[in-house]
């Protein structure tokens, strides 16, 4: 099969991993060999914010993916540096470990937000930039209703539903839950 790109770079929490993120990698996975998941925020420490560790993001994006496209999905673990002229070099870096100098890499994304500034931070990447999928899709909303007990059927694909019930039954559910049930909710997004 002919694609586009060698690989297509994807960056994001992925907290929880949602049906507007799946729709970006089944397009990544149509015009490129491979997809790296730049998975940001992958320190170890969980929050309310983000409760799920590389691990587990791992887990849950590739439960929902079929064994032929799991092999086409890398991840890089992007850990939270608060500089964007550092977290811009860290992130080439690590795609830098996975890819050749002569490949063709893009960049997929969407400008949903102010926080989407960092696309623009990776001229050197030809930028695949998609209208807004699933109705402009935020994870905020999706972790309140999770830690308030309800899981957004609709609003995940069937891995992603299976990983969050399964994590509800743990303890560290318990422990996120109680934060976010006794905490200021502003520091959810």
């Amino acid at each position: 099969m002919n694609y586009k790109y060698d690989y297509l770079v994807f960056i994001g929490r992925f907290q929880p991993f949602h049906l507007a993120h799946m729709q970006t990698i089944q397009i990544a996975l149509k015009e490129s060999r491979y997809v790296i998941l730049a998975l940001g925020s992958a320190q170890n420490e969980r929050n309310i914010k983000n409760p799920f560790t590389v691990d587990e993001r791992e887990e849950m994006i590739l439960s929902n993916f079929s064994a032929e496209h799991q092999k086409r999905i890398k991840f890089v673990p992007v850990i939270d540096v608060y500089d964007d002229v550092k977290w811009q070099t860290l992130v080439k870096s690590l795609v830098s470990d996975i890819t050749q100098l002569t490949d063709h890499i893009g960049l997929i994304g969407h400008f949903k937000d102010d926080s989407s500034y960092y696309l623009k931070f990776f001229p050197e990447w030809e930028m695949v930039e998609l209208d807004s999928l699933q109705g402009s899709m935020s994870a905020t909303p999706m972790r309140e209703a999770y830690y308030r007990g309800e899981i957004i059927e609709a609003a995940f694909p069937l891995g992603t539903r299976d990983f969050l019930q399964k994590f509800k039954e743990t303890p560290l559910y318990l422990q996120l839950q109680h934060k976010f049930l006794t905490k200021d909710k502003s520091n959810l997004s």
